[in-house]
């Protein structure tokens, strides 16, 4: 997964809950005991380093577009800031959750266990085999004093459980941000007389006129369908309508604020909506119907190549995977990220379900037992949370990989990193280790912005200045609920996306929806929605 398919997961279905058999830790108490290497007085703008020299196990998530090496400079300075010294284990990108519950499993996880989403960390709370972070929020002076800065008292709600604790510290961001979108041809617009197209309607109208210009082709094609079929493209379009789709499914719970309870997206007239929209793109032949089940590859040559104009993107697919090869193709041509398409919820930029969290870090419970764990959580702390952490983790060394000048960074210059500097011999991600989504993810708007392109920040202008919705109600589950809502909630998935397809491709008719609705019921889709409605109201009973 790359960085934005945190909206995949944002927004977890667990959330705070009463108090539980087992009470939380107060404040402090973790502070008495394996201190060994720890520093005494570590805090909010403290620069972390280990009185003595510490190895960390890490799971490392291992990225194709820049391979782990062992020579990065991140490895070398961050051992000469902190003294301590990474022992990763290495896993393939494509592989890394279905290894990562292995080693969890098995009782091999590293101590130190990244790139986890809001929710993937549920399975493992019952067993006891990662560490109920919240009780240790002591040890933690840059992420408590950012959550309580930054007013994400919500967010960080909705990751605890029915013991009332939570077991991921993720990472946090300062605003809403929205990478993931559309990109569209500029130059086919302009060369029909279009404007940008701001609304999913206007869409419908460009892809018409493309068409229409040229009739043997797709207008649009998209990515992202494997392994969740229609991943962002339901995910933006489902937003907008209130129904989010593919990502955006997350555990198939809405919010309808209207009503104050729970609904199964899948089976809204709003996702009814979404479907019909889509329905109508494919039986035009607008959208390439490959386009829920094609590999990457064969959308990046669609788009390349000129068979088609539109496709999902974000901000580094668009530099450094669509750009580049579109240019050997095609000179004059100009693929352009647009902002959200606006439907009939009007310019928003979030929905109830999605948070200012992303994915972040789980600890295993092992890490107790080790006499270096108070020094552990101040290092995570500071690599991860701290202003200065995150400066390192993103730009690297001053005057390495990159000058400031006030408040603004500039790369080296024979440095590249998302296409700043195009063409320079090396590579803040490849050659130095910076930039890496394991460690370099979240913090101030401003941070985040540091590496934008000028394009990009108009992208997000836009997007800002758009609303954000409440952050949806907690609604926890005790562990016999979740077991049983577990068992609910795959089959219940695994219909929503079998039928999406089958009325997004014509194998099933739009006028069978009543039926469609009456299946899931028959897979426990009330029983399901009604689990999640009881935890709202008896956490609104007991917490108010």
């Amino acid at each position: 997964m790359n960085r934005r398919q945190a909206l995949v997961a944002i927004g977890a279905f667990v959330a705070l809950a009463g108090c539980g058999s087992d009470e939380p830790k107060k404040q402090g108490e973790s502070s008495t005991a394996n201190r060994a290497g720890a520093m005494p007085n570590y805090g909010v703008g403290t620069q972390f380093k280990a009185t003595a020299p510490l190895t960390f196990s890490v799971l490392y998530n291992n990225h194709p577009f820049y391979p782990m090496k062992k020579d990065w400079l991140f490895w070398s300075e961050l051992t000469k800031r902190t003294n301590v010294t990474f022992q990763p284990s290495v896993v393939p990108l494509s592989d890394y959750e279905n290894k990562r519950s292995l080693v969890i499993g098995a009782g091999d996880a590293p101590l130190i266990i990244p790139k986890t989403y809001p929710a993937q960390e549920t399975p493992f709370v019952a067993s006891g085999t990662i560490l109920p972070v919240s009780d240790y929020m002591d040890l933690m002076p840059n992420f408590s004093d950012k959550v309580a800065k930054w007013n994400l008292k919500a967010e960080l709600d909705t990751l605890r459980q029915a013991d009332g604790r939570f077991y991921l510290l993720p990472g946090i961001h300062q605003d809403h941000w929205v990478d993931y979108s559309l990109a569209v041809r500029a130059d086919v617009l302009e060369d029909l007389g279009l404007d940008v197209p701001e609304t999913w309607d206007e869409l419908t109208t460009v892809l018409r006129a493309m068409k229409k210009k040229y009739p043997d082709l797709y207008p649009m094609t998209d990515r992202w369908g494997v392994p969740t079929p229609g991943g962002n493209l339901l995910n933006i379009l489902g937003t907008a309508y209130g129904a989010p789709g593919g990502w955006g499914y997350r555990n198939g719970a809405v919010w309808d604020a209207s009503t104050q309870k729970f609904l199964f997206t899948g089976a809204t007239p709003q996702q009814k909506q979404v479907l019909q929209y889509l329905r109508t793109l494919v039986e035009e032949k607008l959208l390439d119907p490959e386009s829920f089940t094609q590999p990457d590859d064969q959308a990046i040559q669609k788009i390349v190549s000129g068979k088609s104009f539109v496709i999902s993107s974000n901000a580094q697919t668009l530099v450094n995977e669509y750009r580049p090869p579109l240019a050997k193709e095609n000179p004059k041509a100009r693929l352009v990220k647009i902002p959200w398409l606006i439907g009939p919820l009007g310019p928003i930029k979030s929905t109830a379900e999605m948070t200012r969290l992303e994915n972040g870090i789980m600890i295993s419970k092992k890490a107790l037992d080790s006499p270096n764990f108070v020094a552990m959580m101040q290092f995570v702390d500071w690599l991860w949370y701290s202003d200065a952490g995150q400066v390192f983790a993103k730009w690297g060394v001053e005057g390495v990989t990159h000058t400031k000048e006030g408040n603004k960074f500039k790369l080296a210059s024979d440095v590249d990193y998302v296409g700043l500097n195009p063409g320079a011999p090396k590579h803040l991600q490849k050659d130095f280790g910076f930039g890496n989504g394991v460690f370099a993810y979240g913090g101030p708007t401003e941070l985040l912005q540091s590496t934008f392109s000028e394009e990009e920040l108009e992208f997000q202008k836009v997007m800002n200045a758009r609303s954000a919705t409440p952050v949806a109600p907690p609604r926890p589950l005790t562990d016999e609920e979740r077991e049983q809502a577990t068992l609910w909630e795959t089959p219940l998935k695994d219909h929503v996306t079998q039928n999406t397809l089958k009325f997004v491709l014509g194998q099933r008719d739009l006028g069978e929806w009543d039926a469609y609705v009456k299946e899931l019921e028959g897979q426990n889709m009330t029983s399901y929605i009604n689990l999640l409605n009881t935890a709202y109201e008896r956490y609104k009973k007991e917490h108010g």
